[in-house]
C-alpha cells in the first residue's frame, strides 16, 4: 500500500487520545473483558485505517467549504469510528449493497452527513467523487441529511433517512428486532442465512430526545444483543457545550436499562477495534452502548472542542487543517493510492465472506424450497393483487359494527396471506383489536419467541413509530402499528418520515375515531387529528364507513407501493351500507371515492360523507330522490384516480354538495360549499350523546340539506 508522506505523518494525530475526559485512557468496560488484548490492530492496518480516517476528514471538509453548508463537526471528530466499522468491522459488498446479510449502520446524527459518504465512497460504493463534490446540491445523490433510496433518491449504502434526532438510533431498535425475526423464522439446524449486525452512530441530540430513550428500554426488554450503538461523546451541543443542558451519566442509564456499556476514547484505533468485536462477539442477551469519548471537529485547531465547530463555521479554516492532517497542500478530495488499495482489499475480504455466504444460502434455499419462496417474496414485498385479496375475504355480513371489530377479523385474512405481515400495539391490543391469532407473541421471555407476529411495543407510541420505520428499512417484513387515533401525535415524527422515505412496509392501525368515543371526554377524542393525517404528503388516510370498506381499506394497506397508510376505525357500532353489493363497496374504496346510494330522479344534489358519518348521510338522503352520496373513505387515493372517474363521481355540473365528518371541516371545502363537523373539542358524556350534541345525527344532517338553497 502506498501512502504520502503528509499522510504518514498524520498518522500520530489521528490516533492521539482525547484530554480531559473522565473516561479510562484506553478501553473501559463493565463486562466480560477476554476479546480486548486479542483483537488490537496490527500496525499496517492502523497507519491504513488513520490514514483513511484523515482523507475522510479532507473529503468532508472539502464538500462542505464547495456548499457553503453542512456540519463538520461529527465528520472530523468521528473519523476513526468510521475507519473501524467501514474498514475492518462490519461485513457488507458495495457491488451487492441490499444484501439482506449485510451488516446495517445508521448515521443517526444525520447532519453529519459528509459522514456517511465520505465512508461510502471509500468503501467502495457507487457514490462517484462527482457526487461527493455535489453535496447539498440539486437532485445530487449526496442530499444534506441522509435520505432512504426513494423516487427522489436513491444513494446506495444508505439504510435510512435520518436528521430528526433520535430517530435513526430508534430506527436501528427495529432493524435489530427485524434480524432477529427473520433469524427466527428462516434460519434452520443445518444453515444459518441471518446472523448480522446493526450499528448506529449518534450524538448528544440523539440521547436528548425522548424517543431514543423509549426505544433502548425496547431493545434491552427484548434483549436485542444484535444492536451496537455508538455515542459520539463530544461533549458539545449546538447553542452550548453539553454540560449547559446536561448532567446525566448516560452509562448508569443505559446500564439501569439492561445494556452492555462501554467507555473509550473515539479516536483511539485500537480501542474502537476492541469495543466493536467485544461488542460483535459477546450475544448475552444485551444491546451495546459504546461511549466514544470524542473531540468535535478534530484537526481544526480553530474551532475543535467547541460549539462553533458543530456546524461550517471551520470553512474558513480548511486549507489550514487539511496540511495539518496531512494532506498535501493544494489538493481538494483527496483520496490517496494506498487508501484505495487497502479499501480493495477489504472489498476482498468482505467479497470472500458474501461468497461463503451465498453458498450457504444456496444449500438452504434447495432444502427448503418452500420458505425460500416465502423469503423471496417477503425481500421483494410481494403480495396478491388487492383484486385477488377481497376477492377471498369472505363477505362481512349486515349487523352493525364497530370497524376496529371488522379490522379484527380482516388481519386473521391478511395474515394468512402476506406471511411476512407483522402487527404490534402500544399497549393497547385489547382496544384496537389488531392482534393475530396464532401468530406468537414477539421477543424475549414470558411466552414470547423471536419468530412471534405480535409485538408488545409498551406505552411508548414515538419508539413503536420509529420501530416500525426501522422493520420496513430492514427490508423484509411488513409492519403495523396500533394506538387510540388522538395519541398519533406521539409518533407523527416518525408517519412523516415514513411518508418522506415511501415505507409502504408500514401502516397505522388508529382507533377510536372521533368524539365518538363518548366518556373518556375531549382528551381521547380527535376532532383534528384525521385532517392532520391528511395534510402529510403521501401517506394514504383510510376512514371507511362500514365492515366492507374496512376490508377495502386493509388490502390498499398492504399492496400500496408508494408510501404509507392510516387506518382509522370507530370505537362504536356502525351500520352497513347493505343496500349495495359488498362486492361493488370494496372495489369502489379501493378508488378512495365511490358512489355509495345513487340517485334514482335527476341529480340535483351531492352529499359526501366518511367513517361512521356515512350512515347518516345516506338515512338522510333516504326520500330524497336526486341526491346521490359519495362515499370518500381516502381522499388521497381518490385524488389519483382519473380525471374522468372524479368527474363521474362529482360531477361539475352538479354544485348543490354537502360533506359530513365528525372532524374539523376544512379540508372538505374542496368538495362541498358547506360542510357539517365538529370545528371544537368534544365533551365527555355517552357517544350518542355527544354525537348529537354535536349535529352528528342524519335528522340534523337533513335539516342542514332543507337549510341550502
Amino acid at each position: 500500500m502506498k501512502f504520502s508522506s503528509f499522510a504518514l505523518a498524520a498518522v500520530a494525530l489521528a490516533t492521539s487520545s482525547v484530554n480531559g475526559f473522565s473516561a479510562p485512557a484506553r478501553f473501559g468496560v463493565r463486562q466480560n473483558m477476554a476479546l480486548s488484548m486479542a483483537t488490537a490492530v496490527d500496525a499496517d492496518t492502523k497507519t491504513a485505517l488513520a490514514t483513511a480516517a484523515n482523507e475522510a476528514r479532507g473529503l468532508a471538509m472539502d464538500s462542505i467549504a464547495a456548499a457553503h453548508s453542512g456540519h463538520m463537526g461529527l465528520p472530523l471528530g468521528a473519523a476513526e469510528m468510521g475507519a473501524v466499522l467501514f474498514g475492518s468491522q462490519m461485513t457488507y459488498n458495495p457491488a451487492d449493497p441490499t444484501w439482506m446479510n449485510r451488516d446495517r449502520f445508521i448515521l443517526s446524527a444525520g447532519h453529519g452527513s459528509m459522514f456517511l459518504y465520505s465512508w461510502l465512497n471509500l468503501a467502495g460504493y457507487d457514490i462517484p467523487m462527482d457526487e461527493i463534490k455535489r453535496f447539498r446540491q440539486h437532485h445530487s445523490m449526496t442530499p444534506g441529511h441522509p435520505e432512504f433510496p426513494s423516487s427522489e433518491h436513491n444513494t446506495p449504502g444508505i439504510e435510512a433517512t435520518t436528521g430528526p434526532l433520535g430517530q435513526g438510533v430508534s430506527n436501528a431498535v427495529g432493524m435489530a428486532a427485524s434480524e432477529k425475526m427473520a433469524a427466527a423464522v428462516y434460519n434452520t439446524d443445518d444453515h444459518k442465512i441471518f446472523d448480522h449486525h446493526i450499528f448506529a452512530l449518534a450524538g448528544d441530540g440523539c440521547f436528548q430526545e425522548g424517543v431514543s430513550a423509549e426505544a433502548a428500554c425496547f431493545a434491552a426488554h427484548e434483549k436485542l444483543d444484535n444492536l451496537i450503538i455508538l455515542y459520539d461523546a463530544n461533549e458539545v451541543t449546538l447553542d452550548k457545550m453539553a454540560e449547559y443542558t446536561q448532567s446525566e451519566d448516560i452509562l448508569k442509564r443505559y446500564e439501569a436499562y439492561g445494556w452492555e456499556v462501554f467507555d473509550i476514547d473515539g479516536h483511539d484505533l485500537d480501542a474502537v477495534e476492541e469495543a466493536i468485536a467485544l461488542a460483535k462477539a459477546n450475544n448475552n442477551g444485551k444491546p451495546k452502548f459504546i461511549k466514544c469519548n470524542t473531540i468535535i471537529g478534530k484537526g481544526m485547531e480553530e474551532t475543535e472542542g467547541t460549539n462553533a465547530a458543530h456546524g461550517e463555521a471551520g470553512v474558513p479554516y480548511v486549507d489550514k487543517a487539511k496540511l495539518n492532517i496531512g494532506i498535501p497542500e493544494g489538493e481538494k478530495w483527496y483520496v490517496s493510492e494506498g487508501t484505495r488499495d487497502f479499501f480493495s482489499e477489504v472489498q476482498k475480504k468482505n467479497k470472500a465472506n458474501y461468497d461463503e455466504w451465498q453458498a450457504t444460502f444456496a444449500a438452504w434455499k434447495k432444502a427448503n424450497p418452500a420458505l425460500a419462496t416465502q423469503l423471496e417474496n417477503a425481500i421483494a414485498d410481494k403480495t396478491p393483487s388487492a383484486e385477488e385479496m377481497i376477492a377471498k375475504i369472505p363477505a362481512m355480513g349486515d349487523a352493525a359494527e364497530a370497524t376496529r371489530v371488522s379490522g379484527f377479523k380482516i388481519i386473521q385474512h391478511i395474515s394468512a396471506m402476506v406471511p411476512h405481515y407483522v402487527s404490534g400495539s402500544a399497549d393497547l391490543h385489547g382496544s384496537t383489536r389488531n392482534y393475530i391469532n396464532d401468530g406468537g407473541n414477539f421477543g424475549s421471555g414470558f411466552d414470547k419467541t423471536y419468530a412471534g407476529k405480535n409485538l408488545y411495543f409498551g406505552i411508548r407510541e414515538h419508539a413503536m413509530g420509529s420501530i416500525m420505520n426501522g422493520f420496513a428499512y430492514h427490508g423484509l417484513f411488513k409492519i403495523s402499528g396500533s394506538t387510540f387515533l388522538v395519541f398519533v401525535d406521539y409518533l407523527r415524527a416518525t408517519c412523516r418520515v415514513a411518508a418522506l422515505s415511501e415505507l409502504n412496509r408500514v401502516s397505522y392501525i388508529l382507533t377510536h375515531d372521533s368524539i365518538g368515543v363518548g366518556e373518556d371526554g375531549p382528551t381521547h377524542q380527535p376532532v383534528e387529528t384525521v385532517s392532520g393525517l391528511r395534510v402529510i404528503p403521501n401517506l394514504d388516510v383510510f376512514r371507511p364507513g362500514d365492515a366492507e370498506e374496512t376490508v377495502a381499506a386493509f388490502v390498499s394497506s398492504v399492496t400500496r407501493q408508494e408510501g404509507p397508510t392510516a387506518l382509522i376505525f370507530s370505537r362504536q357500532n356502525i351500520a352497513q351500507n347493505s343496500g349495495m353489493d359488498y362486492m361493488a363497496r370494496r372495489e369502489g374504496a379501493l378508488k378512495g371515492g365511490y358512489i355509495a346510494k345513487k340517485e334514482s330522479a335527476d341529480l340535483d344534489l351531492i352529499v359526501l360523507a366518511t367513517g361512521s358519518e356515512l350512515e347518516h348521510a345516506i338515512a338522510a338522503t333516504k326520500d330524497m330522490p336526486g341526491a346521490r352520496v359519495v362515499s370518500m373513505p381516502c381522499m388521497e387515493l381518490y385524488e389519483r384516480q382519473s380525471d374522468s372517474y372524479k368527474e363521474e363521481i362529482l360531477p361539475s355540473s352538479c354544485t348543490k354538495r354537502i360533506a359530513m365528518e365528525a372532524g374539523v371541516t376544512g379540508l372538505w371545502y374542496k368538495y362541498a360549499s358547506k360542510v357539517v363537523g365538529v370545528d371544537k373539542f368534544g365533551m365527555s358524556a355517552p357517544g350518542d350523546i355527544v354525537m348529537k350534541e354535536f349535529g352528528m345525527t342524519a335528522d340534523n344532517l337533513k335539516k342542514e340539506i332543507e337549510s341550502m338553497a
